[in-house]
């Protein structure tokens, strides 16, 4: 037999056996394990937790020259992006995963980014076969539809990222009368000037369009103040999550030397008591009197009300297919595609986890050159609670529901439009640079976003001065 004709022979050999091999590591996970068993086992072949998490078991390669910082640089954008671990131990434990994690997982998925292919070059039974992709997909939906149930959508947009916000939630309405006239009510403040109003106005979609807020004396906060409204979905409150409840988050400003100044609750309660017929209201509700715990629970159950639905985009995934236009569906779609809606997810479309703000590209030396501001105590985000240095610059996604009425935009308040704000997201969080046709489409779907509160759309009384 000729040389050529042997080495073609050889080379056809090995190649079937590497064929072979690829199959027999590759496998989909069995169709009979449960939704979140082929999830785990996905994951798990894939090597996922080799980049996204703290401590990774890595290979002996890893440490050869040149493949060495090529690993070092993955691993450390990979944790950063998502610590992948809390969704592996929900899928175990078949718990309540976060609806973040479980959208990370599914936009991989779709969009084949994962796993990189400098990884399944090396280990082949990580890569994403026809099969395992339509297994995952088809899990998750099953994962979703059980933890995340979705009623309110029509039948076509019942596994979507996102859900139509309800028509309200449970709320006590004794109480919340009363928390409404607390909240519009400047006793709160040390010297009588602030109200929690001042800074969330109901007429100007539950912020003041400030950069930062004015407190008292004129003294203004270190971030962006969010909107109430919609606030009771949040998972955590203010833009470093330090509070777990409404009624923590409302105990916080009265307390703030820079907000309202009180130097405690007593004061505040000293000054209420003056006020005999507010007080004889409150006692029929509240009969153990007031106090920091019954101010802050009244004022939580008002803000309970503070929901806005019947947007166009809710009416849309309803099963009202004119409620959007088409260049709004369009920028839909693009919000999906470019992974807007993994962390702008669930019904408030946002605050269901800490992201890192400038994931794709560094945000904050970009914001020194560009406006000479250097890095502030509300730039450390999550970090300022919780120390760990993965958690600074790390902020609870905002909600993007009214978002086109509740400028200026990002935690520090820095931009003014959005679609600067679109644009700007892109780049830093994603690693797109949108075409103007793009931002556009998307800036469209974003107003389709604006809902209603007492049976009225939101405006913003603001935006017509």
């Amino acid at each position: 037999m000729k040389k050529s004709s042997i080495i073609v022979l050889t080379v056809v050999a090995v190649i079937a056996l590497l064929a072979v091999i690829y199959r027999a590591v590759n496998n989909a996970p069995s169709a009979s394990l449960t939704a979140n068993e082929q999830v785990v086992q996905v994951l798990t072949d894939g090597g996922c937790a080799s980049c996204h998490s703290m401590a990774p078991d890595l290979p002996f390669y890893a440490h050869f020259p040149v493949i060495k910082g090529m690993i070092n640089k993955h691993v450390q954008e990979g944790y950063a992006t998502f610590d992948i671990l809390p969704f592996m131990r929900t899928m175990k434990d078949e718990s309540v995963p976060n609806e973040v994690d479980l959208n990370k997982v599914e936009q991989c998925i779709i969009d084949g980014s994962m796993p990189m292919k400098e990884y399944y070059l090396v280990h082949w039974g990580s890569s994403i076969t026809p099969e395992k992709r339509d297994r995952m997909l088809a899990a998750i939906k099953s994962i979703r539809a059980r933890y995340f149930h979705n009623p309110l959508a029509a039948p076509e947009f019942v596994n979507e990222p996102v859900r139509p916000l309800p028509d309200s939630i449970a709320y006590h309405p004794q109480k919340a009368a009363l928390g409404k006239l607390l909240y519009h009510d400047t006793r709160l403040s040390a010297d009588g000037t602030v109200s929690c109003a001042t800074c969330h106005g109901l007429n100007t979609a539950g912020v003041d369009n400030k950069r930062y807020s004015e407190g008292i004396k004129g003294q203004l906060g270190g971030v962006n103040a969010p909107t109430v409204y919609n606030a009771c979905f949040n998972f955590a409150q203010f833009w470093d999550g330090r509070a777990e409840t409404l009624a923590e988050q409302a105990g916080g400003p009265p307390l703030n030397p820079v907000e309202m100044g009180c130097q405690s609750f007593d004061e505040i309660v000293a000054r209420l008591s003056e006020d005999k017929a507010f007080v004889k209201d409150f006692i029929k509700v509240y009969p153990e009197g007031l106090s920091q715990a019954t101010i802050t629970d009244a004022i939580s159950e008002f803000e309970k009300t503070l929901v806005t639905p019947n947007s166009a985009f809710d009416r849309y995934l309803k099963g009202e297919k004119s409620a959007m236009t088409d260049e709004q569906i369009a920028g839909y779609n693009l919000f999906k595609q470019y992974s807007c809606a993994t962390c702008h997810a669930g019904a408030s479309m946002g605050g269901l986890s800490y992201e890192l703000m400038g994931q794709r590209a560094n945000y904050f030396e970009d914001r020194e050159l560009t406006q000479k501001s250097g890095l502030t105590d509300g730039d450390n985000g999550r970090w300022a609670q919780t120390k760990v240095e993965r958690d600074r610059y790390r902020f609870k996604t905002p909600t993007l529901r009214n978002v086109a009425l509740t400028y200026p935009y990002y935690h520090d308040g820095s931009v003014e439009t959005l679609n600067q704000a679109i644009t700007m997201m892109a780049k830093y969080q994603v690693g797109q640079e949108l075409s103007p046709e793009e931002a556009q489409k998307i800036e469209a779907f974003l107003n389709a976003l604006t809902g209603e509160y007492e049976g009225k759309t939101l405006t913003n009384s603001n935006m017509n001065k």
